[in-house]
């Protein structure tokens, strides 16, 4: 391995701790000798691509000897017009972590600053160490974003400040009226980024649209979304940003050249239209989560209340590795979180009901263990 220390190495890279991803589900099962292994790790949606987009990446597999559309320009347009925004008002990037990046890099040089919650999502701080930039990890107030301590984090180099809507690790939100307060007091030279990778799982009346309540009327925002979770597409890796046009534009210069690949943007935009197979799913997840939540509780856990996404996070403490551990050998795959800043917690990901029977299981078998 490199030594961080060598002077061939960037200086800003010192303190990174990478993001870790989890080993894959074949892996796991030739290593441990078992016949089944569930992943509920990665907060993908429990389905695939929906219908339409099927039909639609398998047509585009007979041009894939030629470069994708480096301008995503049909999906832009589309997204354009699902959200009656201008064309110039949205980008598209590899996931809503691939427009973190974009983010990073065209607003921040070294010493600035971003705010965030902390714990949450990892991206926003390594991306800024990346650029030599200096992440303010606000503590969470009783597992949610503590937005008047956001502002009271806000600096004269402070370039970003990030909202994770609900947050990730926790799945809790702030509402629309503290999130509206919040935007009222930002200072003009900090754009506010609103990740909302699981808006489309959330009913609740007192949950805001970023897009339509802040970016449509004029605020220094943009708005994060994502095709890898309810829609099924987390393997094509793009989601996509809405905000002023000056942002847009500084986004495209940071944008990787056909980093969106053909089959991503096909699928993405056949995805828009099935409106029934959305709210199914919306049902669904809405139906699992409390159903999740038991079965943590009856296999000894403690779920943090009021997740709004498509998982739940547990504060175990010391034992949330050896609880990884111990569930891993049984089959089952969770996300230990101390790379989001919750080093005693875990996260589960809603799954179908016969995985969440072998979850059932495996909790089961983890207490026997821990009891024996």
């Amino acid at each position: 391995m490199p030594d961080p220390a060598d002077p061939l190495f960037r200086a800003a890279l010192d303190q990174i701790v990478p993001y870790e991803p989890g080993k894959p589900v074949e892996e796991v099962q030739r290593e441990l000798g078992l016949d089944r292994v569930v992943k509920l790790a990665s907060n993908e949606g429990p389905f695939g691509p929906f219908p339409a987009a099927l039909e639609a990446i398998a047509r585009s597999a007979v041009d894939l000897n030629r470069y994708p559309d480096g301008g995503a320009y049909a999906l832009r347009a589309g997204l354009a017009e699902r959200h009656g925004v201008g064309f110039e008002e949205v980008m598209v990037g590899a996931g809503s972590d691939g427009l973190v990046d974009g983010v990073s890099q065209a607003l921040l040089d070294p010493g600035d600053e971003v705010v965030m919650g902390w714990p949450s999502f990892p991206s926003y701080a390594i991306y800024a160490q990346k650029l030599g930039a200096v992440p303010r990890q606000v503590p969470l107030r009783e597992h949610r974003y503590d937005l008047p301590a956001l502002l009271e984090a806000i600096g004269p180099r402070t370039k970003i400040v990030y909202v994770c809507l609900p947050n990730n690790p926790t799945g809790t939100m702030n509402d629309r009226a503290e999130l509206d307060t919040f935007l009222y007091q930002v200072p003009g030279h900090v754009l506010t980024v609103i990740d909302q990778a699981y808006f489309e799982y959330i009913a609740r009346p007192d949950y805001p649209d970023a897009i339509e309540e802040y970016v449509k009327a004029g605020r220094r925002v943009v708005a994060l979304r994502t095709f890898s979770k309810i829609y099924g597409l987390a393997g094509l890796r793009v989601g996509y940003a809405v905000g002023p046009a000056d942002v847009v534009a500084a986004l495209s210069k940071t944008r990787r050249a056909f980093d969106i690949v053909t089959p991503a943007q096909v699928g993405a935009l056949a995805s828009l239209d099935d409106a029934a197979e959305l709210e199914r799913r919306r049902a669904f997840n809405a139906g699992a989560i409390p159903a999740l939540e038991e079965i943590l509780r009856v296999g000894g856990l403690n779920p943090v209340p009021g997740s709004v996404a498509n998982f739940v996070f547990c504060e175990v403490g010391d034992g949330a590795l050896d609880l990884f551990d111990a569930l891993l050998r049984e089959g089952v795959i969770v996300r230990p979180t101390g790379g989001f800043g919750a080093p005693g917690g875990v996260r589960v990901t809603v799954g179908l009901p016969d995985e969440h029977e072998l979850l059932a299981h495996a909790l089961a078998q983890a207490r026997l263990v821990a009891t024996s």
